[in-house]
């Protein structure tokens, strides 16, 4: 994989498009047959059997994905470390979101504790 900001950049190029997040989203949840892919992907986005190979293929050549051949199956996985590498640059921005966020949590519990001194 490449380094630095030229790394990065190629990879938000990678999960820019919502047909290889998709993929990465169901792979999350573990090892996944490219036919179970293929099923997924084609009834969510219309796209065909090549089409979604060629996405396949994207992510195993970025290395976001890797596969494993089993017979004439193949299983794709999630390949952590381009994925640590976006989270470790966005760590850099997180400050600006992480304090939205915890006042939201601040929000939410002053409106339960309300909810509950109506009841």
């Amino acid at each position: 994989m490449e380094t630095g900001i030229m790394a990065i950049v190629h990879a938000f190029d990678i999960l820019g498009d919502p047909v290889r997040r998709r993929i990465l989203e169901l792979l999350a949840d573990g090892e996944q047959t490219s036919g179970a892919i293929t099923d997924v992907i084609r009834a969510e986005f219309g796209l065909s059997q090549p089409g979604v190979s060629q996405h396949l293929r994207v992510l195993r050549d970025s290395g976001f994905t890797s596969v494993r051949a089993e017979g004439a199956r193949r299983f794709y996985s999630v390949e952590p470390a381009p994925l640590s590498e976006v989270d470790a640059w966005l760590g850099r921005f997180r400050r600006f979101w992480d304090q939205h966020l915890d006042a939201l949590g601040t929000e939410l519990a002053r409106g339960r504790r309300a909810t509950r001194k109506d009841h």
